[in-house]
């Protein structure tokens, strides 16, 4: 039989019962769409991720206290105290291919304006932090080194805290503002930097000169975070070099003993990520792939079911010349047809599902080719899996049989 009348017959044989072929589908639209919508959402967050990370320069580390181990139980991270201000100093200044470095005290805290109040990340650190990171300003400037030195109260604040804390006409420097019930001068507007996703947002914060975060919020005598710059991307690996054996002599750390600190640089962290998305899009896959599946088994269901109530046509299809390897053809194109088309709906239910959960999660919905590719040879492949037994069930029969079939 010629492939194409094969096709005609099977695309006319679903159209017989409209409805039931639409609900049969309707497994595989929804197998589909999770999978576009969850490769995605994976997708949008790797992305978002990773351009909040090339933000911040391609030259940056990070050096971390390390996690405390007492008594066999490892502490959070952080929870080692031998990180200092003057190691951010002694960084800068005896390290040859660091171009800035500054501690960095995260505090959280709520800010207060005449009738207005917003929390808010309150970050101190040192007049440096604004050309590590290539912050700009829109407004005023940032603080300086008189300021850090002093431990004035002046603080720069983000476009979100303006918008939330001032009117939109309202000029922002030289107001004063409460942080955690201590007055601070605002000196500053950055500009827009952009949100980072989910609760994160790059504008949603303020920065204060650290030894006023030190003094009158943190009130601790070390850092968790130092960042620092290298004079050049092509440093950094030597930068990094240099940073440790800065801090093993610092901290008389002896040979062969561990650091008492971790250094990251960005493209470290982008690596880490890259895996961590990797194995995230793997997971969201496999979860939607059950949708498939569950999908494919009603295919399976509603073509057993078709063989039963077309016995007697697939009699009289072999009585007049039909070969078993024919209708075994044209039952696996209707099972074909069906994940094929439940396939196509399904890429237009899983764009509307990323753009849905992006704009909710403020990050950009990503449909690849390679997603849709994906999806439909998996959809085609469920397809046939499960077509292949009521096809090969039909082919079968016997014509003497089937023809005496009520």
């Amino acid at each position: 039989m010629d492939i194409w009348i094969t096709i005609k017959v099977a695309i006319k044989a679903l159209l017989k019962s409209k409805m039931r072929t639409f609900l049969t589908m309707l497994g595989i639209i929804i197998g589909v769409g999770a999978v576009i919508g969850m490769l995605s959402i994976a997708r949008g967050a790797q992305y978002n991720i990773t351009r909040s990370i090339e933000s911040l320069g391609t030259n940056v580390l990070f050096v971390m206290a390390a996690a405390e181990t007492k008594g066999g139980v490892r502490g959070g991270w952080g929870s080692i105290t031998t990180l200092k201000v003057n190691d951010s100093k002694a960084i800068q200044k005896e390290c040859p291919h660091i171009k800035y470095s500054s501690p960095m005290i995260p505090v959280p805290g709520r800010t207060i304006y005449k009738n207005q109040n917003w929390g808010t990340q309150i970050n101190g650190v040192n007049e440096h932090f604004q050309y590590i990171n290539d912050l700009n300003m829109s407004m005023g400037t940032f603080f300086g080194a008189q300021e850090t030195t002093s431990a004035s109260k002046v603080c720069v604040i983000g476009p979100v805290v303006q918008e939330n804390l001032f009117a939109w006409d309202e000029n922002p420097v030289g107001k004063t503002i409460r942080i955690n019930r201590i007055p601070f001068k605002v000196i500053g507007v950055l500009e827009s930097k952009g949100s980072s996703g989910g609760d994160q947002d790059k504008d949603d914060v303020i920065f204060v000169p650290y030894s006023t975060a030190m003094q009158r919020m943190y009130r601790k005598d070390y850092v968790t975070m130092i960042m620092a710059s290298a004079t050049s991307r092509d440093d950094v690996a030597l930068a990094k070099e240099e940073v440790t054996q800065l801090l093993r002599q610092r901290h008389r750390i002896k040979k062969g003993r561990d650091d008492d600190f971790m250094i990251r640089t960005l493209e470290e962290i982008m690596k880490m990520v890259g895996e961590f998305t990797k194995t995230f899009t793997i997971l969201l896959a496999a979860i939607a792939s059950v949708s498939l599946l569950v999908g494919g088994i009603g295919i399976m269901n509603i073509m057993l079911v078709s063989v039963t109530e077309r016995i007697r046509e697939i009699g009289i299809r072999m009585a007049i010349g039909a070969r078993p390897r024919d209708i075994l053809c044209q039952f696996l194109i209707e099972a074909l047809v069906l994940s094929l088309a439940g396939g196509i709906l399904g890429i237009g239910l899983g764009y509307l599902i990323s753009l849905i959960i992006g704009k909710m999660a403020k990050w950009p919905s990503i449909v690849t080719p390679m997603s849709v590719i994906l999806a439909l040879t998996f959809a085609s492949g469920v397809g046939i899996f499960f077509g292949f037994y009521p096809a090969w069930k039909a082919s079968r029969l016997n014509p003497i049989q089937a023809l005496k079939h009520e």
